[in-house]
């Protein structure tokens, strides 16, 4: 089984995405962001725009993750933000004639959420410093907003004022997962969060 949670940036797909995984106990998470990254480090400087843009892309990530699926006893997990309609449909396909059970779902959140959320993140912080205002992932908060609302990126689970225990449980419940693991509390939480957090900061 192969749940896909989607969203707009700072929606917080990788924290839910691990925090998921961990109650499963039987979970892996595979980010199909890494491929796109991949990719840009074989092109020269120039020519990184959007990977999700490149045909190679799509076809790889429909490839990786059913090999994932197939090597893996349990289900799997992919934070990632797909909000282009064609691109959409082209990987949901693929995965399918790949013989993959997908279970989509989509985090909501309004943007001054998205917006509040995004510039806590050093990334945000970095661009301030380099003279931009806004982080490529906060100029593309209303489009994806606007695309995520459409019923083709259907379950919406909303985030807004919402703890990460309640989003996890949610998911677990609309995809039939087993959470064999309690949430954290205190201190290992907010660790926890942290590590994660540092871990996917990209550069």
């Amino acid at each position: 089984m192969l749940v896909w949670i989607n969203g707009a940036f700072g929606a917080g797909k990788t924290h839910t995405a691990f925090e998921l995984a961990r109650r499963c106990g039987n979970a892996h998470v595979a980010d199909p962001e890494l491929i796109g990254y991949g990719i840009h480090k074989v092109l020269p400087a120039h020519a990184r725009r959007d990977f999700q843009d490149r045909p190679q892309w799509r076809s790889a990530v429909v490839a990786t993750l059913a090999d994932a699926v197939d090597e893996w006893d349990g289900p799997v997990i992919v934070p990632m933000t797909l909000v282009d309609a064609d691109h959409f449909d082209e990987i949901m396909a693929g995965l399918a004639d790949r013989g993959v059970d997908v279970t989509h779902v989509s985090l909501s959140a309004t943007p001054a959420t998205l917006q509040r959320r995004l510039r806590t993140r050093s990334g945000y912080w970095i661009g301030r410093v380099a003279g931009r205002e806004e982080t490529w992932a906060m100029a593309q908060i209303d489009r994806c907003v606007e695309a995520l609302a459409a019923p083709r990126f259907a379950v919406h689970v909303p985030t807004d004022g919402r703890s990460l225990d309640a989003v996890v449980e949610t998911i677990a419940a609309l995809t039939g997962l087993t959470l064999r693991r309690p949430p954290l509390r205190g201190l290992r939480r907010r660790v926890r969060r942290v590590r994660v957090g540092l871990a996917h900061i990209r550069w």
